[in-house]
């Protein structure tokens, strides 16, 4: 029965062959339409992905600001300030904390030969290394042993090695910072940064080193990076612990400033999806003119060959078998239109390679750029959307043919 009724509707494709071409095209075009737009959406989230994983994407920082509300007996504008101690408080009462690290930093006037420049100095944990998700070019980064030994060492960023170094190895020679000498050990491969950053130009020190360029006793700022946990009951959880240490109310928004990379990777998120909505929003029309252009030449289909409908209802054809007819050659056209529009979708995907998004705005941020990925939820829902086009485009006729009076058929000429 099914291979009756694809002869059929191979025959009846080739009667009217300019037309069904034509019509093919249509929904080849409006299918690929649907692919590339769904692709351009999901290659839009994943480079909001690939920028927020660059920075660290589960990383969580903590800086101390001034009160704006009065806590207790004490006023509002008092200082907040963090030490040690609120590292190992953070580290008891956070969830699933996976890193944590303190920051010092400050300007420096760094120097080599006879080579000075400004960059920011950061004096930090080990740990920082995973929080930011870092990358070593060369030599290796901070350890704890060079904390535990105060060694004056240096890891640099890529951009600080160019401008100390141009194109001479930088592992291995000593930079003085402020005057004090320490050995380069390692060095950074480039980040994502915009033109007003400096992330690959800083200078990193073991955190216990830092307190001969600076006062270390109060920290600069907290990182830390956890998963799995709800990020609005995680901030909670910091305000209400350090406003219970420091004596300022949880709900004081400026006493103290919270950066959730995580939080803002689910807010972008949201907009990729709302985007890729959109997008197949849009693409399902394109492929619903396909369908338009579909139903017409079916219902024209129908006209031509009202008698030869009479006949078969003469010969005991049923309605439903009518129906299953002019459906089959409906679905015939829409499923070779949808092959020939998916693979044009790859090729036009493939040949389109990358299109410029964070790169416009960043240096080294290739992978902040839009490619058209055609992945395979793609494809199952352009196939479904393609699906119910052509049975919906299909129908009409189909039931049109399938209700048609056998008399009045016959004599139709």
């Amino acid at each position: 029965m099914k291979r009756d009724l694809l002869e059929q509707a191979y025959s009846a494709m080739r009667h009217d062959l300019r037309k069904t071409v034509l019509t093919m095209l249509g929904m080849a075009w409006g299918i690929a339409t649907v692919v590339l737009l769904l692709a351009y959406g999901e290659g839009f989230g994943r480079a909001i992905e690939n920028i927020f994983h660059s920075f660290g994407a589960t990383a969580v920082g903590v800086f101390p600001n001034r009160t704006s509300e009065q806590a207790g007996g004490n006023k509002a504008g008092v200082q907040v300030r963090f030490t040690n101690d609120d590292i190992e408080l953070l580290r008891n009462v956070v969830p699933l904390v996976r890193h944590i690290s303190r920051e010092s930093d400050k300007q420096g006037k760094v120097q080599y030969g006879s080579r000075t420049f400004s960059f920011p100095v950061m004096g930090t944990d080990p740990s920082i290394f995973d929080i930011w998700n870092l990358h070593v070019a060369d030599g290796r980064f901070l350890n704890d042993q060079d904390n535990m030994t105060h060694g004056l060492y240096a890891v640099i960023g890529s951009e600080a090695k160019d401008k100390l170094f141009s194109g001479l190895p930088a592992v291995g020679e000593s930079i003085r910072v402020d005057g004090v000498t320490f050995q380069v050990i390692g060095v950074l491969q480039p980040r994502m940064q915009e033109a007003d950053d400096d992330d690959n130009r800083y200078i990193y020190l073991p955190y216990s080193s830092m307190d001969v360029l600076q006062d270390t006793h109060f920290l600069g700022g907290i990182w830390l990076s956890s998963e799995g946990v709800d990020h609005d009951k995680l901030t909670r959880t910091i305000r209400e612990s350090l406003g219970l240490a420091h004596s300022f109310k949880p709900t004081d928004e400026r006493a103290i400033f919270l950066f959730d990379a995580a939080k803002q990777l689910d807010q972008f998120n949201i907009i990729s999806m709302g985007l890729k909505i959109l997008l197949g929003f849009i693409g399902t029309i394109t492929l619903g003119i396909g369908g338009i252009g579909l139903m017409n030449i079916m219902l024209v289909s129908v006209t031509q060959r009202t008698r030869e409908i009479g006949v078969e209802k003469a010969l005991g054809a049923r309605k439903r078998d009518i129906l299953f007819q002019f459906l089959a050659e409906a679905l015939v056209i829409t499923a070779v239109g949808g092959v020939f529009g998916i693979l044009l979708s790859y090729a036009i995907s493939l040949s389109v390679g990358t299109l410029t998004l964070y790169s416009a705005l960043a240096q080294h941020a290739s992978a902040g750029d839009i490619t058209l990925f055609v992945a395979p939820r793609t494809l199952i829902t352009a196939t479904v959307i393609l699906a119910i086009v052509g049975i919906a485009s299909g129908m009409f006729p189909a039931l049109r043919a399938a209700n048609l009076d056998p008399i009045e058929a016959l004599r139709y000429e």
